[in-house]
């Protein structure tokens, strides 16, 4: 795999070598075998049991007849793409441990291939080159500071002799970057810092002094500031450009951040660098003075429209804030942005200036009132695709509003959370309206015409876990649907659904479709997991993992559902004083929640604590302090917490055991069973 090949992606439509199938990652196949008329006979062709049950977020490759796909933990798979039989795994051997500082799943999100070898971020921080053939290390460099909290979970590229990197952990307080190495060797040949460091320490490099005069020489220096890059890359080979989209602050509340104002450059921005260089060619900032978790990390498309009668190469983004953008992509020129889901934190964005106009309505300074898009964004990391044959950008976008309640006492914590939210008072706001009202269609597949600038249809889900999209030239749209656990397809020009199939788990994971052997194929990771399954949604079914690829008239079968089990508290009557409860919630959310549920109430992936066995309540401290079970992904937090944290925790784990619902709680669940619903608008208003 070469340059050329890479750039002529689109005279292999049978293989999928890139992780958006080319570098404009538009996720359209030009395959039409499988279309309109026929999906309805699809079928599975094989199923490969990954053997993990955390979320199954990548992308896989096809190069040639193999597959290449990613796994929880980094764990990285070679597949027969007609057969699914295995060819070799390759384990990094991720510290288990290391998982406390992912925020949302211990997720891979794919590899790269190129030059013959296979390159995987791993979740601790390192990138690896592995033999394409066998799976064995070539080498394998880290890329980050590990006495920070950093992670790794999304894809690599790779293009002009190098590979390229970022990472996560914004959240838990860092400062991100993007790294290009040497495809051969590992040796770093550029980096870019995202945001800038500390006053007294030297720029790293020309642009973090502009970017530094956007921030208060009394910014919160300590907490690393945040924009990491995640997720979203793109190259255009003619204009020798990398597209970078980066992410959130950290910590949210901008006047907790950057005392006395400014835009905080370059979070929740897109970047232009050059590829051979990291030299910055030109900025659009998404989200100035990022205050919400609006992360501009998400998918980025590169594609010709015809705008105002003119031809436009331009780059399109449909990020957290609710705005889809159209960019020239050879200068930044914003062309149009424009509301693709309910927002109410800005009314729209000035065309002239480039920057949204603010209503007020999402200042949260004062701790109170829901906002939307929440964090969760109106599209996040699942991949939204475009159809050249239809003109159409197919999103998986969110109508979800969220309590955002500002920290009073907020302060850097190493190790921990530290987004200067109140998680307790986020809790109970939660438990009153999110968790008890329930919203009407909170996900959706949504059609939008970039050139029109509006949405010419949408598909509405009842679940708050989504799924990736791929669109093909069989007229035909894919689309996982979360918490539903099917993967469906419809008509891409009206979106009506042709096929539907039921999985045994969440489908969230994009699909991809390939040939082997003169057929076409459809094929899809298939796992629950992410933030929502970590801590927000429920899953109704056991989770395992599996890599599915279908076919018209296969003759395989998917694993059948299987409920989860009902379970049983086991807790001992609540004996705490009321203090040392409220104070174990504050630190159950500060330190154990995005793992094992908002308020204790696991999403499925994890144990729900509010059900442990008396035998972990009685060695709670043994596991929580001592790390006796740090092998499964349970690290000692002896560094951290105190005995009397420690002990407050568990009498909170044990008060939520007991708790019995509010009268409010009592009316959703009524609610619920008789269908009644509320748009996600109404509480944003």
């Amino acid at each position: 795999m070469d340059d050329a090949r890479l750039a002529a992606a689109d005279t292999e439509p049978g293989n999928w070598l890139t992780h958006g199938r080319t570098w404009g990652e538009q996720r359209f196949s030009p395959l039409a075998q499988i279309d309109e008329h026929n999906v309805a006979r699809l079928a599975p062709a094989w199923v490969y049991a990954t053997g993990e049950t955390r979320g199954h977020e990548a992308t896989p490759l096809v190069v040639d007849g193999v597959m290449v796909v990613t796994l929880p933990w980094s764990i990285v798979v070679a597949l027969d793409a007609a057969t699914g039989r295995e060819l070799w795994r390759h384990d990094p051997e991720v510290p288990r441990a290391w998982g406390r500082f992912a925020c949302c799943d211990v997720v891979n999100r794919g590899a790269a291939a190129y030059h013959g070898k296979i390159y995987v971020g791993t979740l601790d921080g390192r990138l690896v080159a592995l033999d394409a053939k066998t799976g064995a290390r070539v080498w394998d460099v880290n890329t980050i500071d590990r006495s920070k909290p950093y992670t790794i979970t999304g894809a690599p590229r790779a293009a002009r002799g190098l590979v390229f990197i970022g990472n996560g952990g914004a959240e838990y307080g860092v400062r991100g970057y993007i790294s290009a190495y040497d495809a051969e060797t590992g040796a770093l040949r550029w980096r870019f810092y995202t945001v800038p460091g500390p006053p007294d320490q030297p720029r790293e490099h020309p642009e973090l002094e502009r970017a530094a005069k956007t921030w208060s020489p009394s910014s919160t220096w300590e907490s690393g500031l945040g924009g990491t890059v995640w997720d979203s890359l793109a190259f255009d080979p003619e204009l020798g450009l990398l597209y970078v989209g980066v992410g959130n602050a950290s910590p949210y509340p901008r006047e907790v951040r950057s005392p006395g104002g400014g835009d905080n450059l370059f979070l929740s921005s897109i970047l232009a660098l050059r590829v051979t260089t990291g030299e910055l060619v030109w900025h659009y900032q998404t989200t100035p003075s990022e205050n919400w978790d609006y992360t501009a990390t998400q998918h980025m498309i590169l594609a010709e429209l015809e705008i105002g009668g003119d031809r436009r190469k331009v780059l399109m983004q449909a990020p957290k804030n609710g705005f889809f953008y159209v960019l020239d992509r050879a200068t930044g020129q914003l062309l149009s942005a424009d509301a693709y889901v309910s927002i109410n934190w800005a009314s729209h964005v000035d065309l002239t200036t480039g920057r949204p106009v603010e209503t007020g309505k999402g200042d949260w300074r004062d701790g109170h009132g829901f906002v939307i898009p929440g964090p969760a964004g109106g599209h996040n990391w699942h991949p939204m695709a475009f159809s050249p044959q239809t003109g159409l950008v197919y999103i998986p976008t969110y109508e979800l509003a969220y309590p955002f309640h500002k920290d009073p006492e907020y302060r850097h914590v190493p190790g921990r959370f530290n987004t200067g939210e109140n998680f307790p008072a986020m809790q109970k706001s939660v438990d009153g309206y999110e968790r008890s009202l329930r919203f009407c269609a909170p996900t959706q597949l949504t059609a939008w015409d970039p050139v029109k600038r509006k949405r010419v249809w949408q598909v509405p889900h009842a679940s708050e876990m989504h799924g990736g999209v791929l669109a093909t030239a069989g007229n035909l749209v894919f689309h996982g649907t979360g918490g539903d656990a099917t993967l469906a397809a419809h008509r891409a020009t009206d979106g009506e659904l042709l096929w539907e199939i039921a999985a045994p788990t969440a489908v969230i994971a994009a699909p991809i479709s390939y040939t082997a052997r003169g057929e076409q194929y459809v094929a899809v990771e298939i796992g629950a997991g992410g933030s929502a399954g970590m801590n927000f949604a429920q899953l109704a079914y056991e989770n395992a993992g599996y890599v599915a690829a279908f076919k018209l008239g296969g003759q395989a079968r998917l694993p059948a559902r299987k409920p989860r089990a009902l379970l049983s508290v086991n807790a001992p009557a609540p004996s705490a004083p009321a203090a040392t409860v409220a104070r174990g919630q504050t630190l159950y959310h500060q330190w154990c929640m995005f793992c094992h549920g908002i308020g204790t109430k696991s999403g499925g992936l994890l144990p729900d604590l509010r059900f442990a066995k008396r035998a972990t309540l009685e060695h709670w401290h043994d596991i929580v302090l001592g790390g006796i079970r740090a092998d499964h992904g349970m690290p000692s937090f002896a560094g951290s917490l105190s005995r009397e944290d420690s002990d407050a925790i568990r009498a909170y784990v044990i008060s939520q055991a007991h708790r019995r619902e509010s009268w409010l709680e009592q009316g959703a669940a009524w609610l619920h069973r008789n269908g009644a619903c509320v748009p996600a608008r109404w509480i944003a208003d």
